[in-house]
């Protein structure tokens, strides 16, 4: 069994929540709940769960100062996270970043599912929770683009700089990611989910099996078709709806 807390402030989320954990993941057993920063920072204290479903807006603060306070008494967390939100956007980005689970009021069952299985897969894996702290200093800086991006693979968590990342490959509902001076990695994400986290952070869909980031474009080859010579010599097709925009960005780089 996989042992959990509920904290948010809102008795009745925490009654529909006891309600679908109780019949989408019934591996999951319900130690305690909590309604405040407070209250939720000594349930952790007292129940060490393996997981905590966090609501942000708390009466007295916010889930994130929960997670600050910890890591700052116990110098890192122990524990999975699954944030329960109303859609910030800002939030809910930095989540993806992050490679943190969150969850959408009103919760869907199926999301809830498809969380649980990620968070048996996570737990068996013994992560190091690195991704949570990368998650509380991108709040904590509030920047509007994040450097570092934690991908989940199989094997675990892994952090990323974003600049590192010279491209991205579609296959099927996985991404594949040609990282520079690493081994490609394979995430169980689709391309279009990441060319929406990234597209403000220089990268093009040149194509709908490739997202590149335009700072390791070395050659823009108009001959056969199209295609985009990159950094690590890979030689990728460009559709012909992208290429006039390709032309375009190249002019103002």
């Amino acid at each position: 069994m996989i042992t959990a807390l509920l904290i948010d402030d809102d008795s009745n989320l925490r009654n529909g929540m006891k309600g679908l954990l109780s019949m989408y993941a019934p591996n999951i057993n319900i130690l305690g709940e909590a309604d405040s920063v407070k209250g939720g920072i000594t349930a952790i204290a007292e129940h060490r769960p393996d997981v905590v479903f966090l609501d942000i807006q708390l009466g007295d603060g916010t889930g994130f100062d929960i997670l600050e306070q910890l890591a700052q008494k116990q110098g890192k967390l122990t524990f999975h996270v699954v944030f329960i939100t109303a859609h910030e956007e800002y939030a809910v980005k930095a989540f993806r970043f992050s490679a943190l689970d969150y969850l959408l009021k009103p919760v869907d069952p199926e999301d809830l599912r498809k969380v649980v299985d990620k968070i048996t897969k996570v737990l068996a894996n013994n992560d190091s929770y690195a991704h949570i702290d990368l998650l509380l200093e991108n709040i904590r800086k509030k920047v509007d683009k994040f450097k570092r991006i934690a991908l989940s693979t199989s094997d675990g968590i892994h952090l990323f700089e974003v600049s590192d990342i010279i491209r991205l490959e579609s296959q099927d509902n996985y991404t594949k990611f040609y990282i520079k001076d690493n081994k490609p990695v394979l995430i169980a994400k689709t391309l279009k989910e990441y060319e929406d986290l990234l597209s403000e952070q220089g990268f093009e869909r040149i194509h709908q099996s490739h997202l590149i980031n335009l700072a390791y474009l070395k050659s823009y080859i108009k001959k056969d078709g199209g295609y985009a010579v990159m950094a690590d010599n890979s030689h990728l097709p460009i559709s012909q709806r992208k290429r006039e925009r390709l032309q375009e960005l190249l002019k103002s780089l």
